[in-house]
């Protein structure tokens, strides 16, 4: 069984922020697949289910994602190398999309949650966000929607990281690295 999580916060104020690039990608993911939804009030989340897949986008806001991660990792018993985080990293130029397991949180508060509930030993895909020109904006930026000029890209750059992590559930990481990396998307 795999757990694919999307970070981001709950409500209609917070759906086009950059903080919620993970929870659209788990939307994409879970229309695609035709999933059904089983959440339970004890997963803090909305959890659905294709086949041996899990998606899960927690309903905890960010600073406590890891609630919610690992209510559905004990219940269903998932292993560390079947999970995959789907987040923003303002590290990263905007459409820019890496992917690694462990590793630091980059001041994410989502990964801070995620790392000291179930460790480090995930799978990372980082979507890139830009960054603002100084660091005191940072929160404004990541609770900012994607201006006009990055939405005209946006469907086209979560199907590509929808394909990607379709992928990632049957071939390597490092397959994945090699051929779904990016910069920046082209459309």
């Amino acid at each position: 069984m795999k757990l694919i999580v999307g970070l981001g916060n709950p409500t209609a104020k917070y759906a086009n922020t950059r903080h919620n690039i993970g929870f659209r990608v788990i939307d994409r993911l879970v229309n695609n697949s035709n999933a059904i939804n089983i959440s339970k009030n004890s997963f803090y989340g909305e959890l659905y289910k294709s086949k041996q897949t899990l998606f899960l986008k927690p309903l905890t806001y960010m600073n406590l994602s890891g609630k919610s991660v690992i209510a559905v990792k004990n219940f269903y018993k998932i292993d560390m190398e079947d999970i995959i985080v789907v987040h923003d990293d303002i590290d990263l130029p905007f459409s820019a999309l890496r992917f690694k397991r462990g590793g630091g949180n980059g001041g994410h508060n989502g990964l801070k949650s995620i790392d000291s509930t179930i460790g480090k030993d995930y799978i990372r895909v980082r979507m890139g966000i830009g960054k603002p020109e100084r660091k005191s904006e940072v929160i404004g930026f990541v609770l900012g929607d994607f201006n006009e000029s990055e939405e005209k890209i946006i469907d086209e750059w979560i199907d590509y990281t929808t394909k990607a992590i379709e992928e990632l559930q049957i071939k390597t990481l490092n397959e994945i690295k090699s051929r779904y990396s990016l910069k920046s998307f082209k459309g």
